[in-house]
């Protein structure tokens, strides 16, 4: 058995630490720490804050990686102006500094645990994020889509082979001019598909759609991707619409309540949309889906896909908007 330098004696829980039910399992995880630590903060405020809500991220054959796989970094560093800060641990299996970085996970979990400071990771058991909300001598209790107990010498060595643990801590939170606009000048950023947020193979923005319908339209797409991005998507666009109502309530200021409700407007009709596919691909998938239903989602991706171009120009007028009220 792998020992540590430093015995157990027993396990440590925080009790009412969860995972919230989401399909991005990441902000479920964050959502639940947020829950423990009594920080009172919208979904619609947190999808939108970090700009996961406005945010697309496709691999060319929809692969089910999709919605998980781009660096989260500057997402994880929007949560600051919230009221929270995330830090942890990411190592790599075929690094050679693998084993050290397991460690050094399991020294993070147990010494924040110690100190009532939530935690969570990903893929403790299918490749999504857990909250872990304790510990023993040998490993970790997670809540999540599953619940369970990994021990800490396993964690990271799926094929993936990516170990992430994460705690959360809070912070003082940014005025919501602020949280907006650097919200926003993150989504039109990642938009864009730059390199230093979205990987090989995958597209964000319009190219994203553009890679969507693109499988969709010739049925070279994986099955189980196909109906767990549209569920996952259209989870994040109907925050978005709630973000864009609540920050008309928090900043009533002449010449953005206007572009607010015409953003409103189109990011209704990309959510319904999507809401559309996700019933064309529900998840999971139990059958191959008819010809006839794709063509179907094909209309509907091309009508989101006009919306969300209209979209993403009104968020760059209330950027600019933004811009001139620097708080």
């Amino acid at each position: 058995m792998v020992e540590l330098s430093v015995l157990i004696d027993m396990a440590r829980k925080l009790a009412g630490l969860k995972w919230v039910p989401m399909w991005v399992s990441h902000l479920g995880c964050i959502k639940g720490c947020l829950n423990y630590l009594s920080l009172n903060i919208s979904n619609a405020w947190l999808f939108s804050g970090t700009g996961h809500a406005f945010i697309l991220n496709i691999h060319k054959v929809v692969c089910p990686s999709g919605p998980t796989a781009w660096n989260t970094e500057r997402m994880l560093k929007l949560g600051e102006i919230l009221g929270f800060t995330v830090k942890g641990v990411t190592g790599y299996k075929l690094h050679e500094d693998f084993k050290e970085k397991q460690r050094e996970a399991f020294k993070l979990v147990r010494k924040s645990i110690d100190n009532n400071i939530p935690c969570y990771g990903w893929e403790l058991n299918i490749p999504e994020y857990y909250v872990i909300y304790g510990y023993d001598e040998n490993g970790y209790y997670f809540s999540g889509i599953s619940s369970g107990y990994k021990r800490w010498w396993d964690l990271g060595v799926s094929d993936i082979g990516v170990l992430e643990v994460r705690c959360v801590k809070l912070c003082r939170p940014a005025s919501v001019v602020k949280t907006v606009r650097d919200s926003l000048e993150f989504v039109l950023e990642f938009s864009k598909s730059p390199s230093k947020w979205v990987f090989q193979d995958y597209k964000a923005g319009l190219e994203g759609y553009d890679y969507w319908i693109n499988a969709l339209s010739l049925g070279n797409y994986d099955k189980w991707g196909a109906a767990y991005n549209a569920a996952v998507w259209y989870e994040c666009r109907k925050y978005a619409v709630d973000f864009l109502r609540e920050t008309r309530l928090k900043l009533n200021v002449s010449g953005l309540i206007e572009l607010l409700e015409e953003a409103e407007k189109y990011y209704k009709v990309v959510a319904e949309n999507f809401r559309q596919v996700s019933l064309l691909f529900p998840f999971p998938p139990k059958r191959d889906v008819s010809k006839e239903a794709r063509e179907k989602a094909v209309q509907n991706l091309r009508k989101a896909r006009r919306a969300e171009g209209e979209g993403l120009k009104v968020l760059s007028e209330i950027l600019e908007k933004l811009e001139i009220l620097k708080v």
